[in-house]
């Protein structure tokens, strides 16, 4: 029953995504508007942790299997694929390196931050 209810919060800040993506006129999926939204719930303490920990650890374990449909849709695509190879692996290659680089720059200022932060205290 814990399942279900996690699972009910998660599916709340979803719809409530898809409600702010019917009415605000930006570019942006339904889907960000609601994680934004469960984060800044998480963040604010307005939401507790606890509350949707076990469902979303489970649901990110579930997310590989999410991704063998678009796989197979790609192999089902092939010959048109094939003919895009080489702009396509440029493209992957090169979103995954800046990817990687913001990423891990981010990652870096912050690990800095805190501990200048925690140099002070």
């Amino acid at each position: 029953m814990r399942f279900v209810k996690q699972f009910c919060v998660i599916l709340f800040f979803s719809f409530a995504g898809e409600l702010l993506h019917q009415w605000l006129p930006l570019p942006v999926p339904a889907a960000v508007y609601g994680i934004v939204l469960l984060f800044g719930a998480l963040q604010s303490g307005l939401l507790p942790l606890a509350a949707v920990q076990q469902t979303g650890a489970f649901l990110t374990d579930l997310m590989p299997v999410l991704f063998v449909g678009p796989a197979i849709g790609l192999l089902e695509s092939w010959p048109l694929v094939a003919s895009r190879l080489l702009p396509l692996l440029v493209l992957v290659l090169g979103s995954t390196v800046f990817t990687f680089g913001a990423g891990g720059g981010v990652a870096q200022r912050l690990l800095q931050k805190r501990r200048d932060e925690g140099g002070e205290r």
